[in-house]
């Protein structure tokens, strides 16, 4: 094999290719931002009187980046038009968790330090982003020079995001929070002091009235998302890729693994949801 010497072009400073060239490959194949499987909800997403949102992509988790481009050195209003348009879109949609990603050519030490004081209160993802030419060809190196750190709350103690049980019924339906029954029954097999916690978002669990989201719960109308809080694992992945229960994307942010059920394989699957589930109460508890 021989090795070629890599040669950065400057997107900013060329004469055909720009932004716009980058943003279409970016929208036919997001994977080379290193964001892991996501797909483009929107392209020049409008803004109420704010301009337009480069892209937003979206991943199975209920995750959705507002993602910035900007050529050349990334600069203050860079900063703060990421920032803008990912609080505009958190605010409009609050189902989703939302994660603001600036993409620029070269991120400098003055720059990653003001990003570096918004992250663990913003959730903020700096990619430096580069063209190359190796041998004759074009090629997009994507580095993360910053990645999302999330600090631990207990939201769900929250007064303000407090819901009840006929909340969860409206929203998604009486059958789906049968299902959610029937799941929290299972985890009271070995921890029978829990509680379900009703929230706008999800439906957790409090132990000895203390927040313990080691699962949780998220109806929909015609299934139920149990998030479980454990490391992944090939051997985690091994136990479920030996049912049919549909699985989303393992949820690195959040550190959990994502089932879906209509009830029908809690039955079916009773030791493997059983076993999960220990792991996971293991896991936060110790």
């Amino acid at each position: 094999m021989e090795l070629h010497k890599a040669k950065v072009i400057s997107l900013k400073n060329h004469a055909v290719l720009d932004e716009k060239w980058l943003q279409e490959q970016i929208v036919a194949d997001p994977t080379i931002l290193g964001l892991g499987d996501l797909v483009v909800r929107d392209v020049e997403r409008i803004q109420p009187h704010a301009g337009r949102l480069d892209l937003l992509l979206e991943g199975e988790s209920d995750t959705r980046y507002e993602v910035e481009i900007q050529l050349g050195t990334v600069d203050e209003s860079h900063i703060i038009r990421t920032i803008e348009y990912w609080d505009l879109e958190r605010r409009r949609y609050p189902q989703y968790d939302h994660i603001a990603v600036i993409i620029a050519e070269e991120i400098t030490n003055r720059f990653f330090n003001v990003i570096s004081l918004f992250n663990g209160f913003i959730p903020l993802i700096a990619i430096q982003l580069n063209l190359l030419e190796v041998n004759g060809c074009l090629t997009i190196n994507s580095t993360k020079v910053l990645d999302n750190q999330t600090l631990g709350t207990d939201e769900e103690d929250s007064p303000a995001l407090s819901t009840d049980r006929s909340y969860w019924e409206k929203k998604s339906s009486k059958q789906m929070l049968a299902v959610v029954d029937d799941l929290f029954k299972l985890a009271s097999l070995q921890q029978p002091d829990l509680e379900l916690r009703y929230n706008k978002f999800y439906i957790g669990i409090r132990q000895s009235g203390v927040a313990n989201n080691f699962i949780l719960f998220k109806p929909r109308k015609k299934l139920v998302r149990l998030h479980l809080k454990i490391h992944e694992s090939p051997e985690i992945d091994e136990i479920l890729d030996g049912t049919d229960i549909p699985m989303l994307d393992y949820n690195k942010r959040g550190g959990y693994y994502c089932i879906q059920l209509n009830g029908t394989e809690i039955e079916k699957y009773k030791d493997v949801i059983l076993d999960l589930m220990a792991r996971a109460y293991a896991r936060l508890n110790g």
